[in-house]
């Protein structure tokens, strides 16, 4: 045994080789997090005046946003890196540059997390001066701002408020910007499905196919603001569409979940090529909800197997009733 280390236990000296592989794994994640950001300048983080770190910080997570896959691989690394680094925080083989730099990509990447997640931000081995960067870069570019404004009410973000969607459009990163656009997109298809599937389901097809598309672009178009833009004004217009449906019901004279059953009637007719009178269509969704707001009075009705068989057998005697669908007697 070395008789530097004689005097140690077995498991003291576990502790130090663990040490000194946690440095080593640190330094290497440096390193491939630096080759990640080589075109990007993060001088400002460095040696910039507060407002210029703080602008320097959104700019950094921005970057990593530009692509699903870079955004996975930065936050992969970084994962890793805070790992290593929990259990070498101590160590003198890191030196203050060393340090400096991990609360920089672990700063950018409580941001992210932020961002994606609306999650509370991950700043267990940052000193008070990150922590305060942190915190101050989510308010200065709006961020904090859109996870707060259901606060004051019962915590649950009003996404169908005009106030949401203006606070999203001053925010100035355009990743970050659109990030957050399709999180509220999302948010609002999921409203839709708690009560109208059929027009849930659509929704998610077509937000799913803009968001291929845009994930499809070509390297080049990566950081063009055109292309950013021109996604954003595609989110923000299926998102209007989407609150469009939402209202529609009562220019059709029935409610949100009679919408709902008369969506199903209709992709029913579309399914199996045939017609039916809106008229009579618009009625029979009302009728239909009653029949559901009947046994809908029982608790746990949806799971008792009596009560969905009798549900079933009323639906069926209502639609042939209603000679929905029609029997052709030719």
């Amino acid at each position: 045994m070395n008789l530097a280390l004689s005097h140690y236990t077995g498991s003291q000296i576990q502790d130090l080789e663990d040490i000194q592989k946690s440095v080593i794994v640190v330094k290497d994640h440096l390193s491939l997090l630096d080759n990640l950001y080589y075109k990007f300048d993060s001088k400002l983080y460095y040696s910039g005046t507060p407002l210029e770190q703080l602008h320097c910080l959104n700019a950094s997570a921005d970057y990593a946003l530009r692509t699903k896959k870079f955004e996975k691989t930065f936050m992969d690394l970084t994962k890793r890196l805070k790992s290593a680094y929990d259990i070498c925080v101590g160590s003198e083989d890191l030196t203050k540059a060393h340090k400096d730099k991990i609360h920089y990509y672990l700063a950018v990447r409580t941001i992210i997390f932020k961002i994606t997640t609306g999650g509370a931000p991950d700043v267990e081995q940052m000193n008070q001066k990150v922590r305060d960067l942190v915190k101050n870069a989510l308010i200065s570019d709006g961020v904090e701002e859109i996870f707060k404004l259901g606060d004051s009410t019962d915590g649950e973000i009003d996404i169908f408020d005009e106030d949401y969607l203006a606070k999203l459009e001053v925010i100035k990163q355009p990743n970050t910007k659109l990030q957050l656009l399709q999180q509220l997109l999302a948010k609002a298809i999921g409203e839709l499905k708690k009560t109208n599937k059929i027009k849930g389901v659509d929704f998610s097809k077509k937000m799913n196919a803009l968001v291929e598309k845009y994930n499809e672009r070509d390297e080049q178009d990566v950081l063009q603001a055109k292309v950013i833009g021109d996604f954003s004004d595609e989110i923000i217009k299926l998102y209007n569409e989407l609150r469009e449906e939402m209202a529609s019901f009562g220019k059709m004279g029935i409610d949100f979940e009679e919408k709902a059953f008369y969506d199903i009637l209709i992709s029913l007719a579309h399914k199996y090529d045939f017609t039916y009178p809106e008229d009579k269509l618009l009625e029979l969704s009302k009728e239909v909800k009653e029949i559901i707001d009947d046994k809908a009075k029982y608790t746990d009705w949806n799971k008792r197997e009596d009560i969905k068989a009798e549900l079933q057998f009323d639906l069926m005697v209502l639609l042939d009733e209603w000679g929905y669908p029609p029997i052709d007697r030719r």
